[in-house]
């Protein structure tokens, strides 16, 4: 039996309420202005072009300064924070099945000098050969996506990348710290399916797969289309067979040249289906498909005898990418082996999903202005970042309660289809309804300043930019005996 319109009403009430007094209680210095520059970054008319025009906007009650001593000087419980969008109601494809998705996306700081932990980040352009690499912050999100065409994704986790950081190591910490905590929130239970982990071709899927290898997960890769892989290793008869004179046995399989389909076996699994966009999209897949692993990257430190690593190698190809283009094909890697074809099915499908995550990253940037402050410190980034994440999770909450307040020249939209730009048009007549916990400020005048005429005796210090941590590449350069694969 389905619910009443009002009954979903106000369950969608009370957990935004809930939500927004335990996001006051994360807040452990500062608290009432970072919970009113919250509120304002989402009743604010239009995009956010400046954090201080924030202090103009009615909901936000205080002052400019108290707003910089918050970012600068203001504390989060990030533990709890981190534990509450956990335990908020989140999307779930066909099953139950919950599924994530990681990317990073980089807040550009090229003309900060100043700015500390600023590292060269990856940035396209819109030509083949236009890529930059460009200082600034990277930061590294987590989000459950949604199934459907949406441009909804629900933010769990975000961490920012440091100059002595590997990216790989601190990926696994931060998948293994998310599911952990939905673990602990009721949200995954033994029996339920594994949840899912979609991710691009810039990650090593391998590596993670086999860090995260206790955990009820399983990880789906792009790998690029150049990739050189390992069928299984033959049986013993097969060996006999192929090799009557002896011998030790094989420990990869022949190999598997992604770019020439002369190497390739016969699929284990084919499917077909009809797409909206794309036409006729054809998955063939391969069945404990390992790379051959060696001694360098992360697996430098690795002690004893490398693994192997076995999965399932996905070639989706599809009819066209429109109507002039056609499209190239896509190789996926799945920590799963023994799949069935409904799971090939659900590994491309889910890894569409997965650019979502960009839809929430263009709206962080272009509409609640994630990248427009110039923070000097990267604790105060953090901070902020953190507060949109608790924005744009409040806009998710409060979806069921928003009208269609659309522009003349944009067509109407169900409630279900709302997108988060139109569902912040009307949070301010939401937020009347909901729990405002922040106190009312007690003026207490301005500052004094500095004194007029005197000069500034402590200049901010300049900070180089990149990695400042280097791993060696190889055996020899850590005095380590080289060891056989």
């Amino acid at each position: 039996m389905s619910l009443l319109p009002d009954v979903v009403r106000r369950e969608a009430f009370a957990e935004a309420s809930r939500f927004r007094g335990e996001f006051y209680e994360c807040l452990t210095a500062r608290r009432d202005e970072l919970f009113e520059l919250t509120d304002a970054v989402l009743c604010v008319d239009g995009p956010v072009n400046s954090p201080v025009d924030l202090t103009l906007v009615p909901e936000h009650r205080r002052g400019h300064g108290a707003l910089y001593g918050a970012l600068n000087r203001g504390r989060i419980d990030i533990d709890r924070l981190q534990a509450l969008l956990a335990g908020t109601s989140l999307p779930r494809f066909d099953g139950g099945r919950l599924v994530l998705a990681v990317d990073v996306s980089p807040w550009l700081r090229s003309d900060a000098p100043c700015s500390a932990d600023r590292l060269f980040c990856h940035v396209y352009g819109r030509a083949k050969s236009a890529s930059q690499f460009i200082p600034g912050w990277p930061y590294s999100f987590v989000a459950v996506l949604e199934p459907g065409a949406t441009s909804w994704t629900s933010i769990l986790d975000v961490v920012r990348l440091g100059p002595e950081d590997d990216a790989t190591a601190v990926t696994a910490a931060q998948l293994r710290a998310v599911v952990e905590r939905l673990i602990s929130a009721g949200q995954w239970a033994p029996g339920d399916p594994d949840i899912t982990i979609v991710m691009d071709a810039g990650y090593d899927v391998t590596r993670l797969a086999w860090v995260l290898r206790d955990l009820p997960v399983e990880l789906v890769g792009r790998v690029r289309g150049d990739r050189v892989m390992r069928l299984p290793k033959p049986s013993l008869k097969e060996y006999a067979l192929a090799y009557p004179q002896g011998g030790r046995p094989p420990k990869h399989g022949p190999e598997f040249r992604f770019n020439k389909p002369e190497t390739w076996p016969e699929a284990a699994i084919t499917t077909v289906t009809d797409t909206t966009n794309y036409g006729k999209a054809e998955a063939q897949a391969w069945d404990r498909v390992h790379p051959r692993l060696t001694h360098r990257s992360a697996w430098l430190e690795h002690d004893g005898e490398l693994p192997i690593v076995e999965g399932t190698l996905v070639r989706l190809k599809v009819e066209h990418l429109s109507k002039e283009r056609e499209a190239p094909p896509v190789w996926l890697w799945s920590s799963k082996t023994g799949a069935a074809p409904a799971d090939v099915d659900l590994w491309w499908q889910v890894f569409l999903r997965r650019f979502d995550l960009e839809h929430t990253f263009r709206f962080g940037k272009q509409t609640l202005g994630w990248t427009t402050p110039r923070l000097r410190t990267p604790e105060a980034a953090d901070r902020w970042t953190w507060l949109l994440v608790v924005a744009h999770t409040q806009l998710r909450l409060a979806r069921p309660l928003a009208a269609d307040l659309r522009r003349p020249w944009e067509k109407p939209a169900k409630p279900e289809r709302l997108t988060p730009a139109r569902v912040r048009r009307g949070f301010r007549n939401i937020r009347a309804h909901l729990l405002c916990p922040a106190r009312v400020p007690q003026p207490r005048g301005t500052g004094p300043g500095r004194p007029p005429g005197t000069k500034n005796r402590h200049p901010a210090p300049r900070y180089d930019v990149g990695k400042t941590a280097k791993r060696p590449q190889t055996l020899k350069a850590i005095g380590r005996p080289g060891r056989s694969w």
